[in-house]
């Protein structure tokens, strides 16, 4: 099983931009990976879903605003958030999505603020 570690969040003020990473143990070739988040007080949800014929899926609420990118070589994605709303803060996790979803995988998750 390949698992996961996020890094990167921190505080940013409303309209800001923030890029947070994700390390996986193995290769991600073969694997629709992606970011999800988690507000306070509410279920997860996805936020992004990179599928395996490298097309991206956005929930529509971050459309336009949040890429998501991975780098096969370096086991390695990365979720560039941009124009970031009061609703966007969470923790952020990343993992397997669609038919390869498995929170069990996820890490810490890494939290991002969005504050003045």
């Amino acid at each position: 099983q390949v698992q996961f570690v996020e890094s990167g969040g921190g505080l940013v003020q409303p309209g800001g931009s923030l890029r947070i990473s994700c390390v996986a143990s193995g290769s991600l070739d073969y694997k629709a990976t992606g970011w999800f988040r988690q507000a306070p007080g509410k279920e997860h949800e996805g936020v992004a879903c990179i599928n395996i014929d490298g097309t991206t899926s956005y929930e529509d609420a971050v459309k336009g605003r949040f890429t998501a990118t991975r780098d096969k070589v370096k086991n390695t994605m990365y979720l560039q958030m941009a124009t970031l709303k009061p609703e966007d803060p969470g923790a952020y996790f990343c993992g397997g999505c669609g038919v390869d979803y498995s929170p069990a995988n996820w890490g810490q998750g890494t939290q991002v603020t969005v504050s003045s």
